[in-house]
C-alpha cells in the first residue's frame, strides 16, 4: 500500500534531465490528476486572450461549433503522450497530428511558445494556490524537460530552458498583447458553455460565474467580463483550498488516472483511434519532426475504460 508521500520519495530518486517522461506521469497521472485537469483548461483559456491566436480559433469554427469534440481532441492527444510516452507509437501518431494541424496555419513562433508557456507555468500557480501541495524544485525541472521536448517534437525553435523563463515570458507576452477580440471572445464564451454543459442545466449559471471568478483580473479585462463580486471569489477559491486540504487527508492513488478517463470526455463513448482526432485540414508547408512510420495509426482503437470508483481516488 502506498502512502501519502511514498511517491514523492519516488519523484526525488529520478533524474528530471534523464527521466522526466516517468516523472511528468507521476506527477500528472497519479499525483494531481484532477489539478492538472483544471489548470490546463485555465491554460488554455488562457491563450484566447491574445487576439492572434483567439481570432484563429473562431476562424477554424472548432471551439464555437464543435466545442466538445475540440475539447475532447486536444485533452486525449495530449493524453497519449503523457500515458504512452514520446518513442510510443501512440506519443508519435499525437504529436504528428498535432502538428498536422498546427502547420496547416500561419502560427507563429511567438504565439507557439507562449501557448507552451501556459502548460509549464498554470499548473505550478494553480497548484500553488489550490493544489493539496506544491510542486518541488526537483519536479518543476522534469515539468520543464516534459514540456522542452515537447515543443522541440513539435518544431518550436528557441523554448526557455528553465521553469524562471517560462515564467517571465508567459507575463511578457500577456502584457504585451493580451487584448479583446471579437472571435477571442467567443471561443471563451463557448468554452464557459461548454463547461456549464457537463451539469445539471440548473447548476449552468452558477458554474459560468465561477469559471469567471477564477480568471485574474487582466484575462478578465481581456474578455470585457464585468468583475465579480469579492463574496463569490472568496467561495470559490475557498472552496478549492478546502478541497486540497480534504486530498492530503485521502489515502493516495492506487492507479493512474488519466484524460481519457475523465468524465469530461464525452466524444466517444465506443473508442477511438488517435489518428482520425483532431481537424485534417490541408497540409501546410514545412515537414513534420515525428517520423511517419508505415500507417498513421496505433493498432486498435483505444477504448473508453468504464468509470468505476478508484481507492483514494482524488
Amino acid at each position: 500500500m502506498v502512502k501519502r508521500y511514498d511517491r514523492l520519495k519516488k519523484i526525488w530518486r529520478m533524474d528530471p534531465e534523464r527521466d522526466f517522461h516517468e516523472m511528468f506521469r507521476l506527477i500528472a497521472a497519479y499525483e494531481f490528476p484532477w489539478d492538472f485537469t483544471r489548470a490546463l483548461e485555465l491554460a488554455l483559456f488562457r491563450t484566447y486572450a491574445v487576439p492572434s491566436i483567439g481570432s484563429l480559433l473562431f476562424h477554424t469554427a472548432e471551439f464555437t461549433e464543435r466545442s466538445q469534440k475540440r475539447y475532447d481532441d486536444t485533452a486525449l492527444l495530449l493524453d497519449a503522450v503523457v500515458e504512452h510516452g514520446f518513442t510510443s507509437e501512440q506519443g508519435r501518431t499525437a504529436i504528428r497530428r498535432i502538428n498536422r494541424m498546427h502547420r496547416s496555419y500561419d502560427i507563429s513562433d511567438d504565439d507557439m511558445r507562449y501557448v507552451l508557456s501556459t502548460f509549464v507555468v498554470m499548473p505550478k500557480r494553480w497548484l500553488d494556490a489550490h493544489g493539496w501541495r506544491r510542486l518541488t524544485d526537483h519536479e518543476l525541472r522534469a515539468c520543464v524537460a516534459y514540456y522542452r521536448h515537447l515543443g522541440q517534437l513539435m518544431g518550436i525553435p528557441s523554448i526557455p530552458e528553465t521553469f524562471a523563463e517560462f515564467d517571465e515570458l508567459l507575463d511578457t507576452y500577456e502584457a504585451e498583447h493580451f487584448g479583446w477580440d471579437e472571435g477571442g471572445q467567443a471561443v471563451a464564451d463557448a468554452t464557459l458553455s461548454l463547461m456549464a454543459s457537463w451539469y445539471p442545466r440548473a447548476l449552468a449559471p452558477g458554474v459560468r460565474a465561477a469559471g469567471i471568478a477564477l480568471l485574474d483580473q487582466s484575462l478578465r479585462e481581456a474578455f470585457r467580463y464585468p468583475a465579480p463580486s469579492p463574496l463569490l471569489c472568496g467561495a470559490v477559491k475557498g472552496a478549492l483550498r478546502l478541497r486540497g486540504q480534504l486530498v492530503r487527508l485521502l489515502p493516495p492513488r492506487q492507479a493512474p488516472h488519466y484524460s481519457r478517463q475523465n468524465p469530461e470526455i464525452k466524444g466517444y463513448p465506443w473508442g477511438y483511434r488517435l489518428a482520425d482526432l483532431g481537424t485534417h485540414p490541408m497540409p501546410g508547408v514545412g515537414a513534420c519532426p515525428i517520423p511517419r512510420g508505415r500507417q498513421e495509426q496505433d493498432g486498435p482503437p483505444n477504448r473508453a475504460p468504464a468509470r468505476e470508483p478508484e481507492r483514494g481516488r482524488e
